[in-house]
């Protein structure tokens, strides 16, 4: 399986592995949390739990790696701890689970807020943000040297991969009143270029993006409303913000990989609000293609964690857990679109334009 992208506008409480194959989560419940790692590679999925001597904090993050470690978040008193987590084979008295200390990380400054951000695409690499009012700091936390790879001014949220090999990130900046989201050359010092520019005034930020097709989902004010839209990475084209994802409230999850050149066939997956789509209890799942302009709605597996990931063959595969199933993947084909309406009435003629010298018939 390949995944996308993944919900980016909080850390999800369960992580899919770039390449699909691993997954977290941060399970139990009261004092009794412990980080579990799914495998999803194989015919059937299965939970592995990696418990230690002491249950794991509610506000602690997981994150799957390609390699099936399990990297986790911790705060320590003022720092900001992170860790590789990985089954040790079992022992006389059961499994066990290893832990590799990686580094820790302070606080700058006060209202300063450190987060992981979504898997980096090549499988093996992990960065958090750390974010205040005056700036924000991209760290490398795994997957090479620990530290600090890219400073850029303002506060930044979400955290969206541009590529395939974890150089281009591409972060929602808040700078003089406005939120543009912008993309950050981790190659190259933490570069900074922009990225959406929708209208001088308006808020605009991106919330998944696919390599393989180009295609961007985005929420902007622009219209006059927050609203849903999309675009193509690098095209001159505008944004376009379909009608009938006016009015969802909903945020989208995963794109359809493997659509190379065809951004408008990948199958985009939204948790809609509606309903109640909160991980974990059912909710609504909306699937749209851009081509189609129709947003079917689904009711998701109970138990749904909240997430998800598309195959390139466009079979989108949803983790939940009950207590009858405390492991299961569930499967949702996008349907065909139905046609568009017949019209009775043929539509008024249109006036004549003038064509542009430069677009005249020889």
């Amino acid at each position: 399986m390949t995944v996308c992208a993944i919900e980016i506008t909080t850390t999800a409480p369960f992580t899919i592995a770039a390449d699909g194959s691993y997954a977290a989560r941060l399970a139990g419940d009261g004092e009794a949390r412990y980080p579990e790692r799914w495998t999803l590679a194989g015919p059937e999925p299965y939970a592995v739990p990696l418990p230690l001597a002491q249950p794991e904090e509610a506000d602690s993050e997981v994150l799957a790696l390609a390699d099936g470690r399990v990297l986790i978040h911790r705060r320590v008193e003022r720092r900001h701890a992170f860790a590789l987590l990985y089954p040790t084979g079992g022992a006389a008295d059961g499994p066990r689970t290893g832990e590799l200390q990686l580094g820790s990380v302070e606080p700058g400054e006060e209202g300063m807020r450190i987060r992981l951000l979504p898997p980096s695409p090549d499988g093996y690499g992990a960065f958090a943000l750390a974010a205040s009012a005056t700036g924000s700091t991209v760290w490398r936390v795994a997957g090479g040297p620990f530290g600090p790879v890219a400073r850029i001014p303002g506060r930044c949220s979400g955290g969206v991969w541009l590529d395939r090999t974890g150089r281009l990130l591409a972060l929602d900046r808040e700078l003089d009143g406005t939120t543009k989201a912008v993309a950050v050359d981790l190659a190259r010092g933490g570069e900074v270029s922009p990225l959406l520019q929708i209208a001088e005034g308006s808020d605009d930020r991106l919330l998944l993006a696919d390599p393989d097709s180009g295609l961007l989902l985005i929420r902007s004010d622009a219209p006059g409303e927050p609203r849903l839209g999309w675009g193509v990475l690098g095209s001159s084209l505008p944004v376009r913000f379909p009608e009938c994802l006016r009015g969802e409230a909903g945020t989208p999850f995963a794109v359809q990989p493997g659509q190379a050149l065809m951004p408008e066939t990948c199958g985009v997956a939204l948790r809609l609000e509606e309903g109640g789509g909160a991980p974990g209890g059912g909710g609504m799942i909306g699937l749209w293609r851009p081509a189609d302009r129709h947003v079917f709605r689904l009711a998701a597996p109970d138990g749904w964690l909240g997430t998800g990931l598309w195959s390139p063959q466009g079979r989108l595969h949803l983790p939940y857990a009950t207590p009858e199933t405390p492991c299961g993947l569930a499967g949702l084909t996008l349907p065909v679109a139905p046609p568009p309406p017949v019209r009775l009435d043929p539509p008024a003629a249109a006036a004549p334009r003038p064509v542009p010298l430069q677009q005249a018939p020889l």
